[in-house]
């Protein structure tokens, strides 16, 4: 995906567009190549975006915690001082909020189309045959 640009960039994904990816972790790994920081933003419950994360063995430089997307965009984009700040939607909602935010937006087909990231589903995920455990917490 890298555009000939600033490799300076935050790079944010909502976690519904990474669950889109057949191997999000495998997209981490290259994204780190020509990010600053990457990480994972949602509305869901900390603990939700946490254990996908850590199945998927994803390490992110930041995560929404609490807070909102919104919030977390605003914070994000305060304390990671980079040239852009790019965020990966699947929603008309997700590019609405990087607008009011003051975020580059990108949809997750585009995306995945200009870096040749492999697009799935939830079943098709790869987990590395590793049996899922829905116990934590």
């Amino acid at each position: 995906m890298q555009s000939g640009g600033s490799n300076d960039m935050t790079l944010a994904f909502e976690l519904e567009a990474l669950k889109r990816l057949s191997e999000p972790d495998v997209v981490f790994t290259d994204a780190r190549q020509w990010t600053s920081y990457i990480g994972v933003v949602s509305e869901k419950p900390t603990y939700v975006v946490t254990n996908f994360t850590r199945k998927k063995r994803i390490r992110q430089d930041f995560f929404s915690g609490p807070r909102g997307e919104r919030e977390s965009l605003e914070n994000v984009k305060e304390q990671f001082d980079t040239d852009r700040h790019v965020f990966i939607g699947a929603s008309g909602e997700d590019e609405t909020l990087a607008q009011e935010t003051d975020w580059e937006y990108i949809d997750i087909e585009d995306a995945a189309a200009a870096a040749d990231w492999t697009l799935g589903s939830s079943d098709t995920q790869s987990t590395r045959n590793e049996p899922e455990r829905d116990d934590w917490p």
